[in-house]
């Protein structure tokens, strides 16, 4: 599966004011009720409130927003909004290009459900 990814946006249809920056986009999340952190690894997709452990079929991605660095083109990083089978929700963060966590990467890809 490619993934296409576009320039931020805002994270609720009604929120007229566009976020600018990645500390926005984590705050408006967490405001929505995506207050766990995720972190990929070799296993899946960890919870990093509960501990528990993801496979991409349990997951959906809500949401996902890129931005890009203004004085520096390699200063990318993309922000994924994830819900779980659970009710789980949270924010992965990651790099974007020749950065990017191999682990994270992988595990994005094998995703099914993917929403902007």
């Amino acid at each position: 599966m490619d993934i296409q990814l576009s320039k931020n946006k805002p994270a609720a249809s009604g929120d007229s004011q566009q976020m600018k920056t990645l500390a926005e986009c984590l705050n408006s999340l967490q405001s929505q009720g995506f207050e766990t952190q995720f972190k990929a690894h070799k296993h899946g997709l960890q919870s990093l409130k509960t501990e528990k452990i993801f496979q991409p079929q349990d997951v959906k991605i809500a949401h996902y927003y890129r931005f890009e660095g203004e004085s520096d083109p390699s200063d990318n990083s993309i922000a994924y909004a994830i819900e779980t089978h659970n009710g789980e929700k949270g924010t992965l963060v990651d790099a974007f290009g020749p950065y990017a966590d191999s682990a994270v990467t992988k595990f994005i890809k094998q995703v099914e459900e993917i929403h902007k």
